[in-house]
């Protein structure tokens, strides 16, 4: 029973912590888009440099 008056509280405190967390990354605009990442993955990349022609005219 007195591990109650430790976890309690302590887990009270964990809450809050995740709850301030999680609003700060909503103030930070982690949240803003979460759609172009998923296409990222889908665009072609851009195409690879042409080699210099080092020989003599």
């Amino acid at each position: 029973m007195n591990a109650l008056f430790l976890l309690i509280p302590l887990s009270l405190v964990l809450v809050g912590l995740a709850v301030a967390l999680f609003f700060w990354a909503v103030h930070a605009g982690q949240f803003d888009d979460l759609d172009s990442p998923a296409y990222r993955i889908l665009l072609d990349d851009s195409p690879p440099a042409e080699p210099e022609d080092r020989t003599p005219p």
